[in-house]
């Protein structure tokens, strides 16, 4: 569904926004909060992902204003999709969605913006202008949580360089519950070698129990959940 889009009047051309969120409550809200403002021109406001794509073919915003947690089409894949078919089109995610796994997807994504819908009018300003200049936008709150992922990717690095290719297989193996033995007969190598691996693994990770080696392992991301 699509509400009746705001255009604004001013001398010099304004930013482009498209809003997609399937609260039609919200949308209203945001449309009311932009009111006024000389710099933006909403083109569009839609309920869904499909409804956004077909509405960006038409009008070719500059900036799209996405929520995440929609029906039929997830806002990741609006996200995905967009960045396939329009690499030029900006994009600043607006949600309340703010977990870990969730803003990962989002960065890797390439998604110029993304803040929470708690967030101050100003900041949300803010992120627009700063974005439609070239820039880039994460909330305080959101970057924390990706500095967080890339501090945790690079001790899972430095922690995995000290381990060989073999030691891995061990240790995830050790996290499945099998066995020296059942290890030994699924990777074709004595119970002695596997032995000795357990214990260069128990040294290099500087831990005393196969309890403390597992809790190394889920801390730094060397094995599957």
């Amino acid at each position: 569904m699509e509400l009746v889009s705001t255009k604004m009047n001013m001398d010099n051309p304004p930013i482009k926004l498209l809003l997609v969120d399937d609260h039609e409550i919200f949308l209203e809200g945001l449309m009311a909060l932009f009111e006024g403002e000389p710099s933006l021109d909403i083109v569009g406001a839609v309920t869904g992902g499909k409804e956004a794509l077909q509405k960006i073919k038409a009008q070719m915003p500059d900036i799209l204003v996405t929520d995440l947690n929609m029906p039929q089409m997830s806002g990741i894949e609006l996200v995905k999709s967009v960045k396939s078919k329009y690499p030029d089109l900006k994009i600043l995610v607006l949600t309340t969605n703010n977990e870990r796994k969730t803003v990962s997807d989002i960065a890797m994504s390439e998604a110029e913006g993304y803040i929470l819908k708690k967030s101050q009018k100003t900041e949300l300003l803010t992120a627009i202008l700063r974005i439609a200049d070239g820039g880039t936008y994460y909330s305080n709150e959101v970057m924390n949580i990706i500095l967080e992922r890339i501090v945790k990717e690079k001790k899972k690095l430095e922690a995995s360089a000290t381990l060989t290719g073999r030691e891995l297989e061990i240790l995830q193996l050790i996290a499945e519950e099998k066995s020296s033995d059942q290890i030994a007969e699924e990777l074709f190598i004595s119970r002695r070698t596997v032995d000795t691996h357990r214990t260069n693994l128990l040294r290099k990770t500087n831990k005393e129990t196969v309890v403390g080696l597992l809790k190394y392992a889920y801390q730094y991301g060397l094995i599957a959940l």
